[in-house]
């Protein structure tokens, strides 16, 4: 009797240690992220004249949503952001463009971001911020 007792025991610890170790595997597993592939890059240029014209680009990908699209947002002297032109919606599989022509109107620092968001579909009226790209500093002269 004593000796079914021990093995019972033992067995039940033996299981109380798996079911632990599994049951702490999972929660390690479920606490690191999953991190999806994509970018966003702009480009500018250094400096400008008043009065003329330059482009700013912008382009991005992601594979954590169905579909994408990229905006250019613009601010000068450190005010708010401003939406200053979006690109169309695309398949994940291709990727985002935007393309602004600005015209320089006064001297000064402007600076443009590029925001990549994720959407579910073509028309989704709530689309997710998924990047944003550095900021890329114009100077004006």
């Amino acid at each position: 009797m004593t000796r079914t007792k021990k093995t019972g025991m033992r067995a039940r610890g033996g299981r109380v240690a798996v079911v632990g170790a599994v049951g702490l595997a999972s929660v390690v597993l479920a606490a690191v992220p999953a991190f999806a592939k994509g970018s966003v890059e702009i480009t500018a240029p250094h400096a400008a004249h008043v009065g003329k014209a330059f482009t700013v680009k912008a382009r991005g990908d992601d594979d954590a949503a169905s579909y994408l699209q990229i905006c250019l947002e613009g601010r000068s002297g450190g005010h708010a952001w401003h939406r200053v032109t979006c690109g169309a919606v695309v398949d994940t599989g291709t990727e985002a463009r935007a393309t602004a022509h600005v015209k320089a109107a006064h001297r000064g620092t402007q600076q443009y971001r590029a925001v990549l968001y994720g959407l579910t579909s073509p028309h989704d009226r709530h689309p997710v911020r998924e990047r944003t790209s550095t900021v890329a500093k114009v100077a004006v002269r």
